[in-house]
């Protein structure tokens, strides 16, 4: 199976690489093709984000992707964003999981948080009404509404989840966060099997800081989810332990969800689990169930045996962090 793979910038070669060397030493059935998105390209592409690599992810419908750079306040839009829209990948999943070993303020966390990736205040609606005020539209539809909560509990019912919960501010944004929570209480009436009930977002942060035993799957709008994707990743570590997924009915992307560290970047020292992770839930995405537990097993392996990266005040450095999970694979084989 032919999968495109883009690097990004900063610490994406390094932990994207990673990822796929111990990818292949679990299966010779991928051929990868490379491809290109990020600011590092821009001078020789003109663009972040080549038409050819739009391409590639449309032709082979899957790609494993590192971060990329986005300039704060101007510049270019979001490379994931851009990416998104134009595959429509209107569904973020992201797993929120801890491991023994590393330093989670919670332990045993698992829940999972579905994101609607197309609209909301993220299409970038934006204009200047005078010289002082700056005004962003809000875009709710119940079509992508319904969609993205059905795919929640879709997902709940294929992984032995047994409650969905609706995300919103609805009773301040009584048109835009209501339509979703009344497409969401909608939806729901058909999965019985499935627990579901609403959570306003202020107080969901709040209640996940304090207790997140108590969810299951959250199902959020483009802007909370974001926002709780991080907080959530928090909770077990930090971004570097949280993979996360963008699909759509013809397309997916698989992507390590942190930023490009450029003050680590050639020191051989980034931690490449949310790349690792990326590559596993793309395994099973793709059928390759076995390979992808392979992999999380390894990796939790590591952990529970004290092994970490530089970074995370470890001593291994980004290749021999491999080279282990690579190890234990091979002896597991």
């Amino acid at each position: 199976m032919r999968i495109t793979l883009i690097y990004g910038d900063g610490i994406g070669y390094e932990v994207i690489h990673a990822a796929k060397e111990i990818i292949d030493a679990t299966t010779n059935e991928i051929e990868w093709e490379i491809s290109e998105a990020g600011a590092e390209i821009i001078d020789r592409w003109g663009t972040p984000l080549p038409e050819e690599t739009i391409d590639s992810i449309r032709r082979n419908k899957v790609a494993l992707k590192g971060p990329t750079g986005t300039p704060v306040g101007e510049g270019f839009r979001s490379v994931n964003v851009e990416i998104r829209k134009r595959l429509d990948l209107y569904a973020n999943l992201r797993p929120v999981k801890s491991f023994k070993g590393v330093n989670a303020l919670y332990e045993n966390l698992d829940l999972v948080i579905v994101r609607e990736n197309t609209e909301d205040l993220y299409m970038g609606l934006e204009e200047m009404l005078d010289d002082d005020t700056a005004l962003t539209k809000k875009i709710i539809t119940g079509k992508a509404s319904e969609r993205i909560v059905r795919f929640a509990f879709d997902y709940a019912a294929s992984n032995g989840r047994k409650k969905v919960t609706a995300v919103h501010k609805a009773n301040i944004m009584k048109l835009t966060d209501g339509l979703f929570l009344k497409t969401a209480e909608k939806t729901a009436m058909k999965y019985g099997e499935i627990g579901f009930d609403d959570k306003i977002i202020d107080a969901l942060c709040m209640d996940l800081v304090m207790d997140p035993y108590k969810y299951d799957v959250l199902v959020a709008p483009n802007f909370y989810g974001d926002i709780l994707s991080d907080l959530c990743a928090g909770l077990v570590g930090g971004l570097g332990y949280a993979p996360g997924a963008n699909i759509g009915d013809d397309c997916a992307v698989f992507e390590a969800v942190h930023g490009t560290a450029p003050d680590i970047v050639g020191l051989g020292i980034a931690n490449p689990t949310s790349a690792i992770l990326s590559g596993c839930m793309m395994l099973d995405f793709i059928g390759l169930n076995k390979e992808a537990k392979l992999i999380e097993d390894a990796l939790k392996s590591l952990y529970e045996n004290g092994k970490q990266t530089y970074s995370i005040d470890g001593k291994l450095n980004t290749n021999k962090f491999k080279e282990e999970i690579i190890k234990i694979i091979k002896n597991k084989a």
